[in-house]
């Protein structure tokens, strides 16, 4: 972690990825769309360029936060994201996997670690989205070690609202309120990290063991639909603005060809 970060957290900060979608809109996939490979890169100073798959541009965001410890959350069948990866070793981290639980959306996904991780500051990242800032996990960090937040989100720019989380934010940048995949709105920002501390953490916990038999029966949850319930109960949530380009979700054909065109562009 950088040093002045590292400093003010008491807490370890840990990474928590949920890898348990089916990618339905992709299929058929040769592998795990995390692991679908967009642009070159070199694992050491020393490597030749290699192919360099989605996932591994957040672990490399995290890195360079300071962040080494990270949780990654799989269902059956995705068994080639820890043969990719392994213990996360040959790429300068430490990586554990845990199996999802409850099939209700990514809340519950991610919740599979609350036994590890309700006493730390949790960095949430997901793997499928591609963005360019590398200080989007420094800023977002940064944020929180500044404020009273008990939330902090990484915002972007929203280029397709109907279908992401939209931001109804204060002039500071405080969340007013999260709007889940409107049809039409005035909004014109979304989130796609987060960082929180154990309070949050709690409250998801306790949110989902209270809404789990109601959860059988209705639509996916959304992450968006927990910070709300949090910010409804009077938990702060702050925002800074972390890029100034959308972020690609590549969980779509249309959307991934448009990450292999941005990486092209860029580098």
């Amino acid at each position: 972690m950088p040093k002045d970060l590292d400093e003010k957290f008491e807490q370890e900060v840990i990474g928590l990825i949920p890898a348990a979608g089916q990618a339905t809109r992709l299929s058929p996939l040769p592998c795990s769309k995390e692991l679908f490979p967009i642009g070159f890169g070199a694992i050491s100073k020393e490597d030749d360029l290699m192919p360099k798959v989605v996932s591994h541009y957040l672990l490399e965001k995290m890195q360079l936060a300071g962040i080494i410890n990270a949780y990654i959350v799989i269902r059956e069948g995705k068994w080639d994201i820890p043969a990719y990866f392994g213990d996360g070793s040959v790429f300068g981290l430490n990586l554990a996997y845990l199996m999802m639980g409850l099939p209700f959306g990514v809340p519950y996904t991610i919740d599979q670690a609350y036994t590890f991780v309700k006493d730390k500051i949790i960095a949430l990242g997901f793997p499928d989205i591609f963005f360019d800032s590398n200080e989007a996990f420094i800023q977002v960090l940064q944020k929180l070690e500044s404020t009273n937040a008990n939330v902090v989100v990484g915002i972007f720019p929203a280029d397709l609202p109907y279908k992401v989380d939209m931001l109804d934010l204060w002039d500071d940048f405080r969340v007013k309120r999260f709007v889940i995949k409107p049809q039409k709105t005035h909004l014109h920002y979304t989130w796609g990290l987060a960082v929180w501390t154990p309070v949050f953490t709690r409250f998801m916990h306790e949110y989902l063991v209270t809404t789990r038999e109601s959860a059988k029966n209705s639509p996916e949850l959304f992450i968006g639909d927990v910070i709300q319930a949090a910010i409804d109960d009077g938990l702060q949530v702050e925002g800074v603005i972390v890029s100034d380009e959308p972020y690609i979700d590549i969980g779509t054909g249309d959307d991934l060809r448009k990450a292999l065109k941005r990486f092209i562009i860029k580098k």
